[in-house]
């Protein structure tokens, strides 16, 4: 009992799962590249860019964008034969959101400048099973919120070529409750509730350049990985009087790598207004190997814990498609195929995480300089089979994800003719 009381503690700022990305990372960071498959890198529709490619910024004229994406999420799981017990997670919606703004100037002679600012939601979820389901030891239920703000410059030289930075500064909360295996007289089990907050700091920076006729476009950028520290976590248990003294309530420390992200992305504008484009994620998951924990108060079942993750680094592959109908009405579709990063004997409750397939489809209406943006996502992630090396539980879990997106963009000068330009 001692073992399996001291690894419940094991999984919590890592136990972040979602189903819209690879570990638990969130790529819904604006709604008209959500409804192409997330690509991003080659496009530079208005102030967002500067998520995807802080170079591509430089294209953009003055002007302020604000969406959301509810995430409507399922998980369901099956324990392993020959047993026949199966349950799914309670229903919940994650709110993920990005704002984004940009002004362009010409401080400098022939070689705009221009300014943003992006607050957006790259990590997160929520996670909620029933108390008395048989992963109750591993999870109850998480919820996870992260917030990023990234101030971006970006310096467009002679309308082909423009360059991009922008620091990120990240703070975020989360909380965790699992069951002890530990029962009162009445025959329920105890409980703890782990929550906390913290901060970290990186960067994104980007290249971006176009052709002379503006019908290729192609970008590189990188999101620095972001150690994320939180410090006076609290950890509250609810545990028989027998273990009280065991368990005392008590703070805590750890720290996270969050993963870096390369990005390699092309775009070309075929006759008839179709804008094609494609994106190539690397993602740095290997930072994140262990999640350390350091108690404030220790006991003879309360240690410190090192919590291996071995977590992989892994490929995103992202396509789109837009179709102006209009001047004013512009269709999109994309997909991509997302790899986990989770190796076997890692998976857990929080991070059901395995190969994705995500299917998307959106629209554009212009109502003068006001641009409203819908999009919808489908998450399909391969069944899962799997037992955790750590916790001794597992089984066989099958996740997918429906995702509605709503956003507007207002732009205060007319719109820079770039190959990505819409409305063009």
């Amino acid at each position: 009992m001692r073992k399996r009381i001291i690894l419940f503690v094991g999984a919590w700022l890592c136990a972040l799962g979602s189903v819209t990305a690879g570990g638990f990372q969130v790529n819904l960071q604006a709604v008209p590249n959500a409804g192409m498959g997330h690509v991003g890198a080659a496009l530079a529709f208005d102030p967002s860019a500067q998520f995807f490619n802080p170079g591509a910024l430089g294209m953009v004229q003055t002007g302020l964008s604000l969406g959301t994406t509810p995430i409507f999420a399922r998980v369901a799981y099956r324990e392993p034969a020959p047993g026949v017990y199966t349950t799914n997670n309670e229903a919940t919606i994650s709110t993920p959101f990005a704002g984004y703004g940009a002004v362009r100037t010409n401080i400098f002679d022939n070689t705009p400048v221009v300014f943003g600012v992006g607050v957006y939601t790259p990590f997160g979820s929520r996670v909620l099973y029933a108390d008395d389901w048989k992963g109750q030891f591993a999870l109850r239920e998480i919820s996870l919120q992260t917030i990023f703000i990234q101030p971006t410059i970006a310096v467009n030289f002679g309308e082909r070529f423009s360059v991009g930075f922008g620091p990120v500064f990240a703070t975020g909360s989360v909380s965790l409750r699992r069951a002890v295996p530990a029962q009162f007289t009445n025959g329920n089990y105890g409980e703890v509730l782990l929550s906390g907050a913290g901060r970290g700091f990186g960067f994104n920076a980007g290249i971006y350049y176009q052709s002379d006729q503006k019908d290729f476009s192609a970008g590189v950028s990188f999101r620095s990985s972001v150690g994320f520290n939180a410090d006076d976590g609290t950890a509250e248990f609810a545990v028989p009087a027998s273990l009280a003294d065991s368990f005392p309530n008590t703070t805590f420390s750890a720290q996270i790598d969050l993963p870096w992200t390369l990005t390699v992305g092309a775009a070309y504008r075929f006759p008839g207004k179709n804008l094609v484009s494609v994106d190539i994620n690397y993602v740095g998951w290997s930072v994140y190997q262990s999640l350390d924990f350091d108690f404030v108060q220790n006991t003879s079942l309360l240690d410190d814990l090192a919590s291996p993750r071995n977590y992989t680094n892994a490929f995103i592959f992202r396509a789109g498609w837009q179709k102006d109908l209009t001047d004013d009405f512009q269709v999109r579709a994309g997909a991509y195929y997302d790899m986990t990063p989770v190796p076997d004997g890692f998976t857990t409750p929080e991070t059901p995480d395995s190969d994705k397939i995500g299917l998307n489809a959106g629209a554009s209406y212009h109502l003068g300089r006001l641009r409203i943006d819908a999009s919808l996502s489908w998450v399909e992630a391969q069944e899962r089979t799997d037992i955790n090396q750590e916790l001794n539980f597992g089984g066989t879990y099958k996740a997918r994800g429906f995702i509605p997106g709503l956003a507007l963009c207002y732009t205060f000068a007319p719109k820079y003719d770039a190959v990505i330009d819409p409305s063009r």
